[in-house]
């Protein structure tokens, strides 16, 4: 038994998708494991994952609806999802999995994949960076086999600005333009993701760090996309109080803000380029890759 948290995410719904591909393959359903996922609305799920997957409804911060939906589980993908709102960074993270590691324990889950940052040991105040890495502990704490996917920045994260791209040929960030980083498309995540669920030979407690094929700056990106769309495209960058700024006006509680602005400062203080880059944690799909295929079909639509 696998179960798939945020199943209709940017992240979760791709896992899923690829779970489902993979047990397609072995051409026997019956031979892989049972699906269950938790939604808070299932109407969101396409067709095919509602007649595949048994839905538990509801949040899984609720203790009442994990310990449903572990029960029986081996297998868990945990991604706490951001709460713009929040009064902490910290209920964001630790206050919002407490119930499913008491459920972890509880029901008797094995093994737990869970998306998290980049970042150990480098600082100690990276706003929700740290309040992550904090979440992987206590999920470690409960005795379950832990790989936490330690990640930089998302290549996806761009998409919050195609309006800007496609209007004011400009996107926009409070860190340098200069400075190479690593970044991973949601792709790539959501595959190693999948692979971890499906494999119940691992064990103990690790961390898997995704940093994509190369790093590049914020202007490096702004060539390839310029490249790519046909048409000049250029990085701007703005101000920690211009960013803060946007960010409240959102709808952002003064705690997440915080937390936004901590974690994008001890990026661009080099937080994402302490992990040496390997052969494992180099995932295949190029900016230039993701941009002819999901940003620029995103800017013309």
């Amino acid at each position: 038994m696998i179960v798939i948290t945020t199943p209709t995410g940017q992240i979760g719904r791709q896992v899923l998708g690829n779970v489902l591909d993979a047990l397609d393959v072995l051409d026997d359903r019956d031979a892989g494991a049972p699906i269950r996922v938790i939604a808070r609305d299932p109407a969101r799920l396409s067709a095919r994952m509602r007649e595949r997957v048994e839905v538990i409804p509801g949040s899984h911060s609720d203790i009442d609806v994990v310990n449903k939906a572990f029960a029986g589980a081996d297998t868990v993908f945990w991604l706490a999802p951001s709460n713009p709102r929040a009064e902490r960074v910290e209920d964001s993270y630790l206050d919002f999995t407490r119930p499913a590691c008491d459920a972890f324990k509880s029901q008797g889950v094995e093994r737990v994949v869970g998306i998290s940052a980049l970042g150990r040991g480098v600082t100690e105040n990276a706003g929700l960076v740290s309040a992550s890495l904090a979440m992987d502990d206590l999920i470690a704490a409960t005795g379950v086999a832990y790989r936490a996917l330690t990640l930089p920045s998302f290549m996806d994260n761009v998409l919050r600005q195609t309006e800007a791209i496609k209007n004011q040929g400009t996107f926009f960030g409070p860190t340098s333009g200069d400075r190479r980083f690593p970044a991973c498309a949601t792709r790539d995540i959501a595959a190693v993701a999948a692979g971890l669920l499906l494999d119940p030979s691992w064990s103990g407690v690790g961390s898997v760090p995704l940093l994509g094929p190369e790093d590049l700056s914020l202007n490096d990106m702004a060539q390839i996309m310029s490249e790519v769309l046909g048409t000049p495209v250029r990085f701007q960058e703005v101000s920690a109080e211009s960013f803060k700024a946007g960010l409240a006006r959102s709808g952002m509680s003064d705690a997440m803000v915080r937390g936004m602005a901590d974690m994008m400062a001890a990026k661009d203080n080099g937080l994402d380029n302490a992990e040496p880059r390997t052969p494992e944690s180099t995932t295949p799909t190029s900016f230039r890759q993701f941009c002819e295929e999901v940003l620029k079909p995103a800017v013309l639509a």
